[in-house]
């Protein structure tokens, strides 16, 4: 069988090789140790200016020709020549390990570096090198390969700045993002499952313990700088040690739900939710729920985002006082109470007992004194209503200067101490405000076996006309002044 030369082997190698030459970095180390340098490392980084003296002192004796493939030359004079092009930059930062280790009297030697092609082209290297046996003593050949791992590091950096996006885009959202842990919770499940359990929403409801379990085994493995703003948490320690103060009290029953939709395979969801921020304000929160991709298997790895519509409550709250209260008295207004004489019509409670009730002299106060000492003496009157008539009855304002309480499972003898009380709260304001004194003239009834709500409550105003009527018949005042007003 006939040998391969050594020189054709090294020619051909499919992978990078140098012969170099390192006797005179060699002699520098010398001068240096003679001078008194032990700790090589610190003193190349003290001054850039040695370490590209030693990469000036490298003698390139041979390269390969995937050497010469790899950084564009055509021969090793030409690699020679453009030494200084293809070993610069970075590459003078990662030097220092190559001569640090050499310095220390190994042999071997190993670093991740950058060259450049002789044209330029940027190189990522994985540089390996050994002193040749026999050279130990003057370090005059030194065998090395100069792996191109570019592709490789470019990936990797990809990947890198992937990360780094997707790290960014998560804690710069504008969205409170966690990052959870669902796996116990999975087993949990799978345990009942087990078990040949198939309704599990009655399951919970005989075992609320189960519940609160699943809630205690949700591990947060990290949160983003919007979920500390939206709770008031200083940091991410103070936040995840006083979970049990945001998801609390109405928490259990939507967390309930979603134990439902997990159950029946539904990984990605959403509803909304009750939490609280940690000074105890109320946070009204739509929740997105999703398992990762590749953690279907464990749920070891889920984000929860959570979006703050406690602004959109608030004014879906007000909207909908809007439509049923009266903004000057903040009692109920006409349109809640022609529902609410609808929904007693159609309940079997009985009695109902209403109460109708029409200020004296607003229109004369708009008159002499002006429409703000007119609304005035309706907020107080409304004042009043509100201090007096609790849940289940109702006050409302049905007109300009008009009232009515509607009292739901009231019989005459209650009917007749909410009028006492309304008078006895009227004297008390009067007292606050002696110099434009409150009046109200009123009526009440209570229903009669099937008597129909409406007729309970014209019976009620007729009774308050009479009131109104004998109260202007005593001031001297006509009749016509009442207006003649009706509650239909």
């Amino acid at each position: 069988m006939t040998s391969v030369p050594d020189s054709v082997l090294f020619d051909l190698a499919p992978i990078p090789l140098w012969i170099e030459d390192f006797s005179d970095v060699k002699v520098l180390f010398e001068q240096w140790r003679s001078q008194g340098v032990s700790d090589i490392r610190t003193f190349l980084r003290g001054d850039a200016g040695r370490v590209a003296e030693c990469s000036q002192r490298i003698k390139i004796l041979d390269a390969n020709r995937k050497t010469l493939e790899v950084f564009e030359a055509t021969n090793v004079e030409e690699l020679r020549a453009n030494a200084s092009t293809v070993f610069r930059d970075e590459m003078l930062d990662t030097h220092i390990i190559e001569l640090a280790q050499l310095f220390d009297g190994e042999i071997s030697f190993s670093s991740t570096t950058v060259n450049y092609t002789i044209t330029g082209k940027r190189l990522d290297i994985q540089l390996r090198g050994t002193v040749l046996p026999g050279y130990e003593a003057t370090l005059g050949r030194l065998l090395l390969t100069t792996e191109d791992i570019t592709a490789r590091e470019d990936a990797r950096r990809a990947e890198l700045e992937q990360r780094r996006q997707a790290e960014g885009i998560f804690e710069h959202s504008p969205v409170s993002l966690w990052i959870e842990d669902f796996s116990q919770i999975k087993l949990l499940i799978e345990d009942i499952q087990r078990r040949g359990i198939t309704d599990f929403r009655t399951f919970m409801d005989v075992h609320p313990e189960f519940v609160r379990q699943c809630m205690s085994e949700i591990r947060v493995l990290e949160v983003n700088q919007a979920t500390l703003d939206l709770f008031g948490a200083v940091d991410r320690t103070t936040l995840l040690q006083r979970l049990s103060d945001i998801f609390r009290d109405e928490m259990e029953k939507p967390f309930r739900e979603q134990l439902m939709e997990l159950w029946n395979g539904n990984l990605h969801h959403h509803r909304e939710v009750i939490n609280y921020a940690l000074d105890g304000s109320v946070r009204h929160i739509l929740l997105h729920f999703s398992v990762f991709p590749g953690h279907e298997a464990d749920w070891s790895r889920v984000q929860v985002a959570l979006a703050d519509i406690t602004a959109r409550k608030k004014a879906e709250a007000y909207l909908e006082y809007l439509g049923k209260h009266d903004v000057l008295t903040k009692l109920f207004n006409r349109a809640f109470y022609a529902e609410e004489l609808n929904r007693l019509e159609r309940k079997s409670l009985r009695p109902v007992s209403a109460i109708v009730i029409d200020l004296n002299g607003l229109k004369g106060a708009n008159d002499l004194l002006g429409h703000d000492a007119g609304d005035s003496l309706l907020r107080r009157f409304g004042e009043i209503l509100n201090g007096a008539v609790s849940l289940p009855n109702h006050a409302c304002r049905i007109g300009g200067d008009e009232f009515a309480v509607l009292m739901p499972g009231a019989d005459t003898k209650a009917a007749d101490a909410m009028v006492e009380t309304i008078n006895e709260l009227l004297k008390i304001n009067n007292q606050f405000y002696s110099s434009l004194p409150l009046s109200m003239s009123c009526g009440f009834a209570t229903s009669d076996q099937g008597e129909p709500i409406e007729a309970v409550v014209r019976r009620a105003d007729v009774q308050m006309y009479d009131a109104k009527r004998a109260y202007y018949s005593a001031a001297g005042t006509s009749i016509r002044e009442l207006g003649m007003r009706r509650i239909s």
